[in-house]
């Protein structure tokens, strides 16, 4: 099975989806004349207002606990640090070499442009749920192009890729940071995990749900700091780094499996992974927002893959890089706790401790968001609670299967269920980008007026029966 799933996948990723998503990525770049470098002071200063209720045209036609756009963002955000940034980018640079690094920051600097036409369009389509708004992928394909199959096909593929695949790789990667550091059997680790998934999902021990986001953001600091001090520690190696991330990036150098194929392939398959630009599961945490233009919730969002990649994923891959680590054969989490241990020295393994501690928080919290991922497209489809029940028992299974099944496994069937998801959306957005051209420019107009921008319905009137939130 390993063997079909990797012939598979290499197949879908390695030639459709990178091929896809970098076209998609620089076509919108050059649609939206580089609004991702352009715009970035904008962006900047949308982030730092965001938590204010400034936004009186938005509030009047919200709900009275609506989203505000900070918090769109730092659930977006919560999503995609954790398993992607600790062991997505050591797999990378395992498989890929250093070089994998490069074309890492180049999916995010060229997908930025993509994950800001996504997200507008999410603002631009979405719809009053009972206590927010709500929307997504699923909704504006269904809006826009009026195809109620396309919009189901995308709820069940992104059903299948957080619900169950996304969710096989996150208790994968909490049983062998356990099982490296304290010797703890998968087994146990995959039973306690599926014990707790099901406690959670059908509805029980929500304390440890409130536990869990005091914790996350706490330990997601702290794995910043560690990263930053080693970085630091290690400073007059930098320029080598950069060096041998560049040399690999285009094939210069050779070894560690840092041919420029599989460095690009595997760069940008991690960097898919962790920061999301062009998935499609991004718009529904945008949509949830309440702000006066949807351009705005577009900027923060593409400001959100800057903050996943270019500061955290490059995080780790210093440290792994500076330790050397990767040359000694280790993949996944296990590569990125043994650089940590190599770093702090004394022969103590506080950093992988401390990995396999965060870690948990980070996946586990993630196979609960991925749950709901997953319910909500559901309910998309249908409102039903018989399929909500055999779904979550589905979940249960894979959060078990996944901690007992091979790297390699759990990774190839995310990216098969990550490449048909991001080809769906891929195929939307690219179908209804002309939309979010329309309202970059209309935000611009208003900016240059003096106005803070508003938008309304009759903007672009072939879609206001569709944009009832902008009435």
């Amino acid at each position: 099975m390993e063997k079909i799933v990797t012939d598979i996948s290499g197949f879908l990723t390695d030639y459709v989806m990178v091929f896809t998503l970098l076209a998609t990525a620089i076509i919108f770049t050059v649609a939206t004349r580089g609004i991702q470098f352009r715009m970035f002071p904008e962006m900047c200063r949308l982030l730092v207002n965001s938590g204010k209720k400034s936004e009186p045209t938005a509030l009047r036609h919200s709900h009275h606990s609506s989203v505000t756009s900070f918090q769109a963002f730092a659930i977006s955000i919560a999503s995609r640090v954790g398993t992607g940034n600790l062991a997505g980018v050591a797999t990378a640079i395992a498989i890929g070499g250093p070089g994998a690094v490069f074309w890492m920051w180049m999916i995010a600097l060229l997908g930025a442009a993509s994950a800001f036409v996504e997200s507008t369009l999410a603002q631009l389509f979405k719809v009053k749920g009972k206590e927010s708004f709500m929307g997504g992928p699923a909704y504006y394909i269904m809006k826009g192009t009026g195809q109620r199959w396309w919009a189901v096909l995308f709820a069940i593929l992104i059903t299948l890729t957080f619900g169950f695949a996304f969710n096989t790789v996150q208790s994968n990667t909490i049983a062998s940071a356990y099982e490296s550091c304290f010797s703890f059997p998968r087994e146990w680790m995959s039973v306690i995990l599926t014990v707790l998934t099901i406690a959670i999902i059908f509805g029980g021990i929500k304390s440890i749900s409130r536990f869990s986001e005091i914790v996350v953001p706490v330990m997601a600091i702290a794995y910043i700091i560690l990263a930053l001090v080693i970085v630091i520690m290690n400073i007059e190696k930098i320029p080598h780094i950069f060096s041998l991330i560049i040399e690999n990036a285009f094939g210069v150098a050779q070894g560690a499996g840092g041919a420029i194929g599989a460095a690009m392939t595997m760069g940008i398959k991690r960097g898919l992974f962790s920061n999301e630009a062009g998935e499609g599961s991004t718009p529904n945490a945008a949509a949830t927002a309440a702000v006066s233009h949807p351009v705005k919730q577009g900027l923060i969002q593409a400001l959100g893959v800057y903050t996943d990649t270019l500061l955290i994923c490059s995080a780790t891959a210093f440290i792994i890089l500076c330790s050397g680590m990767f040359l000694e054969g280790h993949d996944g989490i296990v590569l990125t706790q043994k650089a940590i241990d190599s770093e702090l020295g004394n022969g103590h393994n506080y950093g992988s401790i401390f990995v396999s501690i965060a870690i948990f928080f980070f996946a586990f919290t993630s196979i609960v968001a991925n749950y709901y991922y997953g319910e909500t497209n559901i309910r998309f489809i249908k409102n039903s609670n018989f399929l909500i029940n055999i779904y979550r028992l589905i979940v249960a299974a894979m959060v078990y299967l996944g901690g007992i099944w091979s790297l390699d496994l759990v990774w190839g069937f995310a990216d098969i269920t990550m490449a048909l998801m991001t080809l769906c959306n891929l195929a939307a957005i690219l179908c209804l980008g002309r939309y979010a051209i329309i309202l970059l420019k209309d935000y611009i107009r208003q900016k240059r007026e003096g106005k803070d921008p508003e938008y309304h319905s009759s903007t672009i009137p072939q879609i206001a029966d569709q944009t009832e939130c902008w009435k």
